[in-house]
């Protein structure tokens, strides 16, 4: 039996790209997953996919930037599962108008990226923290990037949620640890999702040309997949890294490791 069997799992941004590989991977091993997104079209279709899985995913329309919505998201884990034992923030958006340089970068597009990039990892963890303090404790893994570690031109707002979900990580590790409460992130590099189509096809770029040039940039010759975030998510919840917490694990391919003289 999977050590996930039966555990009480919310995925945020879970309907699509990394979040879906999350939903699912936790699934297959046995998990009731809550799937939250605002996506109703594909969080739907991840319940019937989820169908013939050992464990269940139900879907739930949340715009978890909003108290709200996140408070009613634990609810019903509390409702349909006693509790929460696994938090996964992942939801992040990088809108194709916000490539623009800082100066250029509305009020308003800033404050609605950090409000879904980071205030709803705050959010989810206000509300899951005393679930899982009652449980005896859990895991809350958070979806940060590589670009919390370097960055590049055109994504001011991005790169500072992604860097203050790292600091945020590390600071609630040390907050909950007495708690039995781990807290980690995943830095994804290029994974294959949603998100980058729509960022190669704003580039106006030839899209297999684009992802050609990509994966050759990684020293490992591809770029990932939503799995492969997926499985060090589920890793890094489970017994086996019951050592590990406030740190971050790069899932990037290599390319965190390569130095620019390369």
């Amino acid at each position: 039996m999977s050590e996930f069997q039966d555990k009480s799992v919310i995925v945020t941004g879970g309907a699509k790209g990394i979040g879906k590989g999350i939903c699912l991977a936790f699934a297959k091993e046995g998990a009731r997953v809550i799937c939250a997104d605002i996506d109703e079209d594909a969080g739907y279709q991840i319940e019937r996919e989820a169908d013939q899985l050992e464990g269940a995913i139900v879907f739930q329309s949340a715009d978890v930037s909003q108290s709200i919505d996140c408070e009613a998201l634990v609810a019903s884990a509390i409702s349909q599962s006693a509790g929460v034992d696994i938090l996964c923030n992942n939801v992040g958006i990088q809108p194709t108008g916000s490539y623009i340089p800082a100066h250029e970068v509305s009020e308003f597009l800033w404050d609605r990226i950090l409000g879904v990039n980071l205030k709803s990892f705050f959010l989810m963890t206000k509300f899951c923290v005393p679930s899982m303090k009652s449980r005896g404790g859990g895991a809350i893994i958070n979806t940060a990037s590589v670009q919390a570690l370097q960055s590049m031109k055109g994504v001011s707002a991005y790169a500072a949620s992604k860097g203050a979900i790292l600091s945020l990580t590390r600071q609630l590790a040390l907050e909950y640890a007495e708690d039995n409460i781990r807290v980690l992130a995943v830095n994804p590099g290029t994974i294959d999702t949603p998100l980058l189509g729509e960022a190669i096809a704003a580039s106006g770029g030839d899209d297999s040309e684009i992802r050609k040039q990509l994966a050759e940039s990684y020293p490992v010759g591809r770029i990932g997949q939503p799995e492969d975030i997926a499985q060090a998510v589920l890793f890094l919840a489970s017994d086996r890294a019951s050592f590990i917490t406030g740190d971050s694990l790069c899932v990037d391919g290599g390319i965190m490791a390569r130095g620019s003289w390369a």
